[in-house]
């Protein structure tokens, strides 16, 4: 069995080694990259007052975002909406001071602790309305602002379904490659992964580890065979997925490798 890694970098090599452990075939195909927010301007306002203590609460949704912030104060405390994005921010020394049980944005709101405060949200361009909608029927002043962009690595679904089909990535832009590995280096591939050459190979995709919204909807332009099995790493992703027209066979127990790969193993064992 063929399995579609959509990330790069040490998480990818991590999860391709336990892929290859489980029996399978790994392919290595980073499908998103993480661009700077347009409004660079904007960001570094609410960043500074961020900085500045003007805000009772920090609301983390991604690793990507965790990239970006500045020293946050103290006062401020902060909500992490999964484990692995808890992980980034300690791993940066900022204390976490809230996790939702179910580790989602729909999560964080139905759990929220408190009914008053000013929330800063910074997010991803694409992001849904979930955490801002939801922390304001709550009571809480809530400011938002981009914080990055998630793009797509291929730009048209010829160039795509060709990496796919032979596991051979496109030549990138030097500068995009060199931001990658920098941040690679930097022990900080997240979301976007790093974009990794494979040998190339002629067996179809059998299933696909899916990680996020965005990828969801890269995946979908792939045009895979009803039997693919989509493999997701959490409930909101799942639920993108069949927003994006994908059939979901299984779901992480928990939002890390070793339990996405325990997902894809159930398929196997349940065929």
């Amino acid at each position: 069995m063929r399995v579609l890694i959509p990330r790069g970098g040490s998480w990818g090599d991590d999860v391709a080694q336990r892929v290859t452990d489980a029996g399978f075939e790994p392919l290595i195909l980073p499908l998103v990259q993480i661009d700077p927010a347009e409004d660079q301007q904007q960001l570094q306002i609410m960043l500074g007052h961020l900085a500045d203590g003007r805000f009772d609460w920090l609301v983390v949704t991604s690793q990507s975002t965790v990239r970006v912030l500045p020293r946050v104060p103290a006062s401020v405390s902060v909500a992490a909406v999964g484990s692995v994005t808890a992980a980034a921010l300690r791993e940066r020394g900022v204390p976490v001071a809230f996790i939702p049980t179910k580790q989602s944005a729909a999560g964080l709101v139905d759990e929220w602790p408190i009914r008053e405060g000013r929330v800063l949200w910074p997010h991803a361009l694409d992001a849904k309305p979930t955490i801002a909608a939801g922390l304001r029927q709550h009571g809480m002043q809530v400011s938002e602002v981009v914080a990055y962009r998630t793009t797509p690595v291929f730009g048209s679904s010829d160039e795509l379904l060709d990496a796919a089909q032979t596991g051979v990535m496109p030549i990138m832009d030097a500068d995009v490659v060199r931001h990658q590995e920098e941040l690679q280096a930097a022990g900080q591939d997240g979301d976007e992964g790093v974009l990794t050459a494979v040998e190339p190979a002629e067996t179809p995709i059998d299933a696909v580890l899916v990680t996020s919204g965005s990828v969801a909807k890269q995946v979908a332009r792939l045009g895979l065979a009803p039997g693919t099995r989509i493999v997701a790493i959490g409930e909101q992703t799942a639920e993108d997925c069949r927003c994006a027209g994908l059939r979901v066979a299984a779901i992480a127990a928990r939002p890390n490798a070793e339990a996405l790969v325990a997902a894809l193993v159930s398929t196997a064992d349940a065929r």
